[in-house]
């Protein structure tokens, strides 16, 4: 199997169009022409996981964290990123990188977190702006069922539990045409005044390239008319963190206790006792002392995520307990994920879980 086919299952599990901007996704090391042999899929693509790789025949090292995050000038092996790249290319091991296209994903690192604490009723805790667009375009009524279900077929049309969707009204449209004209309805030089039906659909800005495709191909005038939009709404189903909630609420210390447990920390860091029972509960994989705010303006009754620093823990200000739970263990599940996608998509293929343990901090 060719490392693009697998590129383009794993972009369908996460879209890179769904990363941060600050972010390195994608294939890192590696030609996707190359046959892939086996994947094995890890936290962090540290030398010990290239060895890993290489010992269980994988050419292919699928991980959560980027190895190259910043821009490198040099690789020399002087220091661990260094090391695992070396290592990658002398065995041509390819290294795909995953981080916030999954983190913000409705189905990933975050709704992981949330079902291993039981949490139900779950939605984004900061959606995604400025990721919509909006498509409008006119045609023929006689066209405009094929056109509505190509653009349909092409992503456009989706909102939330919603697909197909769009606005349909009819109008007159007027054109005439020059000497190098060929008008589908009349003739050149011709005014014509023609029943046009307006089709509005809304598409998720990555997709554009696809949507224009399948308006060219699918539509009936020789010139186009469409419009563009850039909109400001929020998309509910991409976005960082996320809220959900218990069926019956419990107390404090029995959160803590059931984090604890699930997650298999090592210890939990937590702001003061509030007192309170705890129902709502906000989550945000990895370093999450941003979202704080949010979390207190969704009503979230306490706020689980990583890497809180000392003064961070006074903004709980007594409104939700906060719990700093690790970097590692608050994405523990999430390369279980993807191995279970993967296994899904691609079958009597070898992908294999990494059983290296990439946690840099340890707990006495």
């Amino acid at each position: 199997m060719k490392l693009n086919q697998i590129l383009t299952i794993l972009d369908e599990m996460a879209p890179l169009a769904y990363a941060e901007d600050f972010d390195n996704v994608g294939l890192l090391v590696g030609n996707q022409n190359e046959d892939v042999t086996g994947i094995l899929v890890c936290h962090d693509a540290l030398e010990t996981v290239i060895d890993e790789a290489i010992s269980k025949k994988c050419n292919l090292v699928v991980c959560f964290h980027p190895i190259l995050f910043s821009g490198i000038k040099k690789i020399t092996g002087k220091n661990y990123v260094e090391r695992a790249i070396l290592k990658a290319i002398k065995n041509d091991i390819a290294i795909y990188a995953i981080h916030t296209a999954l983190d913000n994903h409705k189905k990933g690192v975050n709704k992981i977190l949330c079902d291993s604490l039981g949490l139900t009723n779950t939605r984004i805790l900061i959606p995604k702006r400025n990721f919509i667009k909006k498509l409008v375009t006119y045609t023929l009524p006689e066209n405009a069922t094929e056109l509505r279900n190509a653009l349909f077929d092409a992503g456009a049309g989706k909102i939330g539990n919603y697909e197909d969707c769009s606005f349909n009204s009819k109008g007159i449209g007027t054109y005439m045409g020059n000497e190098d004209s060929n008008p589908e309805v009349g003739s050149r030089f011709e005014f014509v005044e023609n029943e046009e039906i307006k089709i509005e659909v809304t598409f998720e800005k990555h997709l554009e390239a696809k949507i224009l495709k399948a308006l060219f191909k699918h539509h009936v005038y020789e010139e186009v008319a469409y419009e563009i939009y850039a909109l400001e709404n929020q998309h509910q189903n991409i976005g960082l963190g996320m809220i959900g909630e218990f069926e019956k609420p419990i107390t404090e210390q029995e959160l803590l206790a059931l984090t604890k447990h699930n997650l298999q920390c090592g210890g939990i860091r937590h702001s003061a006792l509030t007192g309170k029972v705890i129902r709502k509960v906000a989550v945000l994989g990895g370093s999450g002392s941003y979202a704080i705010n949010n979390a207190i303006a969704s009503g979230a009754d306490a706020y689980i995520t990583a890497d809180l620093k000392y003064h961070q823990f006074y903004e709980a200000e007594n409104k939700l307990l906060l719990a700093d739970i690790g970097h590692f263990e608050s994405e523990r599940f999430t390369k279980n994920y993807i191995v279970d996608y993967l296994k899904e998509k691609i079958t009597n293929f070898a992908i294999i879980l990494s059983e290296e343990n990439t946690n840099p901090v340890q707990y006495f």
